[in-house]
Order: structure tokens, then C-alpha cells, then sequence
């Protein structure tokens, strides 16, 4: 009885731990090799917020013929861009009101802007006082968090213009073998609060989601398989089931002995 006892549970424990493979894959409801499929995929404007970083540099010509920066606000020293550090104090801050305090402009009101509105707009203000110039303007301060079940879980700066939800993933590492991939958090600070999606990274359709291109300051959590707390109770379980089947065996033997 014990040995069948014993077979049992660790059957049980056994099949509780399996992971098919099938959950582990993304987007494994794509069409076979050599199938082809189309996603609209809109990546959305991000407006620009108090507190961003913005890297805005003017360049035109001086009156010695030579082409020279007139703003060069993010443009660090080096390789000292890196760093967030340098980007904070060389950058252009957006402050509580949504203001920048630009050269030749004065304060500026920068929020509600896209970073191409912005552009287009400080660039035909600047005209006005150097003809033919170039502006451009980027924002330094893309930050993006990934935690829950991944494999290096933390706080990242992403130096692209876009950035999915895969990428974003697979800076952190990738999901862990324990991570739900079927139930991506995406949480989304706006205007108007926080507003969160749900993303199944097994399922195609995440290609077209609103959420599929992350904005700054976007969390990503990925939930954790329930057979995780199982697996890392399973000593304390299998030493629980030793002891039931060992006080329930030397009752037996009590029993059958006293019976005689």
C-alpha cells in the first residue's frame, strides 16, 4: 500500500510540472511556413507630458560660412550621452506646467505636442531668426519598466523611435519558464488616469493591439504560473505525504499485531 501510495503521488507531481510546449511559443497561431498574413499595426503618437527630457538641437550657418549648433540641449560630451545623468542635465526639461525654457524663444509651451509637431513647430518659429536651418527633436526620456516572471526583471531606456512589446520582453531577457504568456499586463499612465491592457502573446492578434507599441513610461507584467507556488511547495508536500503514509502504515501494522 505504501509503494502504490508513494507511485501515486509522485505521478501526480510529475504531471502538475509538465509544460507543453505549445505554451511556451508565441504568436503560435500564425499561418504555416510559406503562409503570409498582414496586421494593421497604428503606432501611436505619444504627446509629450510635464517631466520628459527632449533633445533639441538647431543647426545653421554662422557668419564665417560654417555650420554650427545653436542649440544643444541632450548633446553631451562623448560617449557621456549614455547616461541618464547627462541627459538630465544637458537636455531640455519639460516642467510641472509643460513649459521649455529655450534660447532666443523664451518659455515655450511644449505639452500636448508629438515630438514631429513639435519639430515642425519650433523650426518655423527659428527660421524667423535663422534662415535655413535644420531643427531636430527627440525625446531622451523613453523609460520603460518590465517586471513579474521575467528573466531580469527592471527599469530600461529604450534610444529608438518605437518599441514593441516583444522587444521590450526581450530586453529584459524573456519570460521565464514559469511566466503566463497568455496574460500580459500592459499598464499605461494618460492624461486622464491609468489605463491597463491584456495581452496574449500566444495569439497573433496582439500585432494589431493598441498596446502593441509600448509608450514611455509603460509597465509590462508577466503573471506567474500557479504551478510555480506548486512546484516550490512540492519538498514540503512530498515530505506531508511521507509522514500521512508512514503514521498510516505503522498504524496498520499496530493494528494487525494487537489483532493477533
Amino acid at each position: 500500500m505504501k509503494q502504490i501510495t508513494f507511485l501515486l503521488s509522485a505521478v501526480l507531481l510529475i504531471a502538475a510540472s509538465c509544460t507543453s510546449q505549445k505554451k511556451l511559443a508565441y504568436l503560435n497561431n500564425l499561418p504555416e511556413t510559406n503562409g503570409e498574413e498582414y496586421f494593421t499595426m497604428d503606432v501611436p503618437g505619444y504627446k509629450i507630458q510635464p517631466r520628459d527630457i527632449l533633445y533639441i538641437t538647431l543647426r545653421a550657418m554662422n557668419t564665417e560660412g560654417m555650420i554650427q549648433d545653436f542649440l544643444s540641449g541632450g548633446r553631451a560630451s562623448g560617449t557621456s550621452m549614455q547616461f541618464e545623468s547627462s541627459q538630465y542635465i544637458s537636455g531640455y526639461d519639460v516642467d510641472s506646467k509643460g513649459n521649455i525654457n529655450l534660447p532666443v524663444l523664451g518659455e515655450f509651451k511644449a505639452e500636448g505636442f508629438t515630438i514631429e509637431e513639435l519639430r515642425d513647430t519650433l523650426q518655423s518659429k527659428f527660421l524667423k531668426n535663422y534662415p535655413n536651418s535644420t531643427l531636430e527633436c527627440k525625446l531622451l526620456s523613453f523609460k520603460f519598466t518590465v517586471i513579474g516572471e521575467i528573466r531580469t526583471p527592471g527599469t530600461y531606456v529604450n534610444y529608438n523611435n518605437y518599441l514593441t512589446v516583444l522587444e521590450a520582453i526581450g530586453r529584459a531577457g524573456g519570460i521565464g519558464d514559469y511566466g503566463k504568456r497568455d496574460r500580459i499586463l500592459v499598464v499605461r499612465p494618460t492624461e486622464r488616469g491609468t489605463k491597463t491592457f491584456r495581452l496574449n502573446l500566444h495569439d497573433k492578434n496582439i500585432l494589431s493591439s493598441e498596446a502593441y507599441f509600448l509608450l514611455p513610461n509603460d509597465v509590462v507584467i508577466v503573471e506567474t504560473e500557479r504551478k510555480k507556488i506548486f512546484n516550490m511547495n512540492m519538498p514540503t508536500i512530498s515530505f506531508a505525504i511521507s509522514t500521512v503514509t508512514g503514521i498510516l502504515t505503522t498504524t496498520l501494522l499496530l493494528i494487525n499485531f494487537f489483532g493477533k
